[in-house]
């Protein structure tokens, strides 16, 4: 993306997005705290998002305790909460548009299916999976026989369409010693999700469009995911939506040197509140100072 596109630098408004299909843990607070905390250092605002596109595992009480995790934790937000689920329109009208450029196509494959046709050991959910468009008869036969698919953006076909920019992509990353370009690299992740079999949308267009739909300025995210900013890059840039810049935050590792999470012995911040622990506390154990 241009420098043109890039969000204003006098402005700083970036989000906390959890997903309510649990309660919030250690690994989420830490998050929390980076995302609040580079947000007060820069006199900027931070927006809730709860992303539920997942409506068989979101559930309103995580919802709720989300939210009470947050308070208890001093951490307020800026203006009215966004609720993702609320919005499928939307993201089927972006959808819809990339639909009509060519640049997606419907995947009938099954998880199974994809990871047979991927080296062995590797991930449907981690490794680049590309694909082509069915030929329009034996599409139309699965389409009768109520076949579900998902729609899977087309790399191919997006190179084509960006043509020299796409070997341009790039974003900024922010920290306090200044900014500095990285070059983006989607091709990895070959034809990613843009709507799943069981939801109109997907994690990667639901992000970058309520990114550009909200002014989203920074975005604060854990390292985790620092590869797959290449893939929001790649959309912003087919759709036109405006690029923020991003930093990346440590994460808490566990014993055994992965990601602490719920299901690795995360315990939620429920619990350890009922231990009696404090806000303090929990900053304490995860580190920000």
């Amino acid at each position: 993306m241009t420098e043109g596109n890039r969000m204003g630098a006098g402005e700083f408004v970036t989000r906390f997005a959890p997903s309510p299909t649990g309660h919030l843990h250690l690994g989420h607070a830490l998050s929390a705290f980076y995302v609040w905390d580079t947000a007060r250092a820069n006199g900027g605002k931070v927006l809730l998002r709860m992303e539920d596109i997942d409506q068989t595992r979101c559930r309103p009480e995580y919802e709720a305790s989300i939210l009470a995790d947050l308070t208890w934790l001093g951490l307020d937000w800026d203006g009215p909460m966004r609720r993702q689920s609320d919005h499928f329109p939307e993201y089927e009208a972006a959808l819809d548009s990339l639909k009509a450029r060519g640049l997606v196509y419907r995947c009938f494959r099954t998880r199974r299916e994809i990871a047979a046709a991927l080296p062995a050991g590797a991930s449907p959910d981690t490794a680049g999976f590309t694909g082509k468009p069915l030929p329009l008869d034996k599409e139309e036969d699965l389409l009768d026989r109520g076949h579900a698919y998902a729609w899977r953006l087309s790399l191919s076909a997006a190179r084509a369409e960006l043509g020299p920019e796409y070997d341009a992509l790039s974003y900024t990353v922010f920290t306090s010693c200044g900014q500095h370009e990285v070059k983006a690299d989607p091709a990895p992740f070959g034809d990613v999700v843009l709507a799943r079999k069981d939801t109109p949308t997907s994690y990667h267009l639901a992000c970058c469009h309520d990114d550009a739909w909200q002014g989203i300025t920074h975005v604060v995210r854990g390292e985790d995911i620092r590869e797959m900013t290449s893939v929001h890059v790649l959309l912003q840039a087919l759709m036109g939506w405006p690029q923020p810049l991003y930093a990346f935050h440590p994460l808490i590792l566990g014993a055994d040197g992965k990601k602490l999470s719920k299901r690795a012995g995360d315990r939620g911040l429920r619990a350890w509140r009922e231990d009696g622990k404090t806000p303090e506390d929990i900053r304490a154990m995860t580190g920000p100072s």
